[in-house]
């Protein structure tokens, strides 16, 4: 079976980013007992990484460059906000284990859409969160393997994202 469109796909994966001055340091490791599933064709993942897997197979191996402007993009500074300390509290109370540098929170904008937000400093002027992407501004080099292939459920189709293992539970 090939990687083509409307199939669930599970890789696993090597990620190293270049920030343009320090070369290439590694990302992250995705594991082969513990693949990402997506769904090929749905947007789920980067269009310049479906384009290296298209047409592959289970065992198959990949390697690609995805430039930063073909990837996340720059870094932008207007995806940072100063978020007053009194909007993080539980129930009414302070929750000292939410408000720590480097936490990531999931948000909301004023539209619902869902993001995430980085904690960069807390100080009297309040949260500072950073929502832009941790790859953005990154070149990316991925290099993996295919692990498994298979055809999507129709529900998987109509929601445009993977169900069961490695994917979304309703």
């Amino acid at each position: 079976m090939k990687i083509e469109k409307h199939k669930v796909v599970a890789v696993s994966y090597e990620l190293h980013v270049d920030d343009g001055e320090n070369g290439k340091t590694f990302f992250e490791k995705v594991e082969r007992n513990q693949p990402f599933y997506f769904l090929f064709g749905a947007g789920n993942t980067l269009p310049a990484l479906e384009d290296a897997l298209r047409g592959k197979e289970v065992g198959d191996t990949f390697e690609v460059f995805i430039d930063f402007e073909n990837a996340y993009g720059d870094y932008d500074e207007s995806k940072t906000a100063i978020i007053p300390k009194a909007n993080f509290k539980e129930n009414g109370k302070k929750n000292p284990q939410m408000l720590k540098v480097g936490k990531v929170i999931p948000m909301q904008d004023d539209q619902g859409n869902q993001l995430r937000g980085e904690i960069t400093k807390i100080d009297y002027k309040g949260v500072h969160m950073d929502f832009n992407s941790p790859l953005a501004g990154l070149d990316l080099y991925f290099q993996g393997e295919v692990i498994s292939i298979r055809d999507a459920e129709q529900e998987e189709i109509d929601h445009g994202h993977v169900h069961g293992p490695g994917g979304h539970h309703h």
